[in-house]
């Protein structure tokens, strides 16, 4: 809860509004601004690829598994509750379970209620943050896309805000900032690789890097949403299964990050669930990082050598969630 000085600046800051800010450098600046106090700036670390058994020039990670309430969707919660009016029946949010636990956490902190409704395909790791974050949880229909329409039916009824996961240029504009602040820290990748569910997250990073690095969108084969996309020239309907359905397998890729990714994400790659999970192990083994099946699909594409960098390429990974119980404390 909010008392004193620190809600009154966040009244401060709620009266900075942002209308009709465009998807572009210069808007993701503003918004990094204005949710900068509420983030945290996620480390990363330069590693030599042969500690993954890979024979590279530099291997870049950017540990956005250390941001609040385990993910990188934090960013695009904040951009959402500090630049829209939030009515008396709070917010309403669906997701596989990152979403719903950072609009739940930045609800909590901006004290305005939430309700978040989560597929049952859900992991129990982002169904117990949720909770822990003081919102109401509904569970809906057996994938996001279920999720969805029951938390478009309950906006319709309770008059409460939609934060939409992926498909809100308020969403993309707080996404975006993950780039800003990777170039930041470091300025001379020449790649970054990008793991897809919806697409806010890519989408945000190619509006921030305009095409001035070599963005590569990851996906599982099992949820192929931006290859199908991409094919079809606009966002279909794609299968949405796999080990990381609770975070990569939205059915389709969003409206808004669709022409971003057809003007800059220079290719996709698909990585097998076998690659994922190797992926989660190695980060574990070499790191002690512990990541979600998402977190760790970007990492596949250079394990599995589905993405085969070019001599010299200094490549940037994004390890962008770390909501998981695989890590057993019991053990001592």
């Amino acid at each position: 809860m909010l008392k004193g000085l620190n809600r009154r600046l966040v009244e401060q800051r709620l009266s900075i509004r942002m209308p009709n800010v465009a998807i572009d450098r210069n808007g993701i600046a503003k918004t990094e601004l204005l949710i900068r106090p509420y983030i945290r700036r996620t480390p990363i670390i330069e590693i030599n690829g042969l500690d993954f058994g890979l024979d590279l020039a530099a291997l870049v990670l950017k540990l956005e598994s250390l941001q609040h309430a385990g993910s990188f969707k934090t960013r695009g919660a904040f951009a959402n509750l500090l630049t829209r009016d939030i009515p008396q029946a709070g917010v309403v949010a669906a997701s596989g379970g990152n979403h719903g636990a950072a609009v739940a956490f930045a609800s909590m902190k901006l004290d305005r209620p939430a309700t978040i409704f989560v597929p049952s395909v859900a992991s129990q790791s982002k169904v117990d943050r949720i909770r822990s974050y003081k919102a109401k949880l509904v569970i809906a229909g057996e994938r996001y896309a279920e999720a969805l329409t029951a938390s478009e039916r309950w906006a319709a009824e309770s008059g409460a805000l939609a934060i939409h996961a992926f498909d809100q240029s308020e969403t993309l504009l707080g996404q975006g900032t993950v780039g800003l602040e990777f170039e930041q820290q470091d300025p001379h990748i020449d790649s970054l690789l990008v793991a897809v569910g919806g697409g806010g997250l890519i989408g945000g990073i190619a509006a921030w890097y305009s095409g001035r690095i070599k963005l590569i969108a990851v996906e599982p084969d099992a949820a192929p949403t931006l290859t199908r996309a991409l094919e079809a020239g606009e966002p279909v309907d794609a299968e949405a299964g796999g080990i990381a359905a609770d975070s990569l397998a939205p059915k389709r890729v969003g409206n808004l990050m669709f022409p971003l990714a057809q003007a800059f994400v220079r290719g996709v790659v698909l990585v097998p669930d076998e690659a994922i999970h190797q992926a989660q192990q190695t980060l574990w083994e070499v790191l002690r990082v512990a990541t979600e099946p998402g977190g760790a699909a970007a990492l596949a594409a250079l394990l599995s050598r589905r993405y085969q960098p070019e001599v010299g390429e200094r490549v940037g990974v994004l390890v962008c969630g770390g909501n998981t119980s695989v890590v057993d404390f019991t053990q001592r």
